[in-house]
C-alpha cells in the first residue's frame, strides 16, 4: 500500500506523512458475517504504527501523541483492528482512515477551558427554579391544624 497521508489540521499544519515501510499489517480469520467465505479468508485486519520510532512526527508531536494515546498504546506500539466488512481490502482502507483519524486528533494542542462567570439573568433563572421548587416541597407538607 501507499504511505499513510493525514491531511493538515491544528498541531499539523502541513498534514502528516506516515512511510508505508512503517506500517505493520497483519490478517487473520474474522468472526461475524461472510457465511463460508469467512472460514477460508482472513479479513480481519490489525494496523499498528510504533509512534516512538516513526519518521512522521517531530519531537513536539511524538510526545503530544504518546500523551494523548497513552491508554490505547501497548509500550509505544498503537493497534487498530477493523473486521466490519468482509472484505479485506475495504477492512484495510477503514483501518488506515481509522488511524489517520486517531493520529489528527492526538496531534492536536489541548484547549483549556477559559473560566467565565455565569451571567445575570443565569443567575436570576438559577434563583427563580429554586423558589419555585421550594414552593412545591412546601406545598406537599401537611397543612396545620389552627
Amino acid at each position: 500500500m501507499d504511505d499513510l497521508l493525514i491531511s493538515p489540521g491544528p498541531g499539523a499544519p502541513h498534514g502528516l506523512r506516515v512511510p508505508a515501510a512503517e506500517l505493520v499489517e497483519q490478517f487473520s480469520r474474522s468472526s461475524g458475517p461472510g457465511g463460508q467465505g469467512v472460514n477460508t479468508t482472513d479479513s480481519r485486519v490489525q494496523l499498528s504504527l510504533d509512534l516512538a520510532a516513526t519518521a512522521a512526527l517531530d519531537d513536539v508531536q511524538r510526545a503530544r501523541v504518546l500523551h494523548n494515546l497513552a491508554a490505547r498504546l501497548d509500550g509505544s506500539v498503537l493497534m487498530i483492528a477493523t473486521s466490519e466488512d468482509r472484505a479485506q481490502r475495504r477492512n484495510r482502507v477503514a483501518a488506515r482512515q481509522r488511524l489517520a483519524d486517531l493520529l489528527r486528533d492526538a496531534v492536536a494542542p489541548s484547549v483549556s477551558r477559559r473560566a467565565t462567570r455565569p451571567t445575570k439573568g443565569s443567575q436570576r433563572r438559577r434563583l427563580d427554579a429554586k423558589a419555585r421548587r421550594g414552593a412545591v416541597k412546601a406545598n406537599r407538607r401537611k397543612p396545620v391544624a389552627d
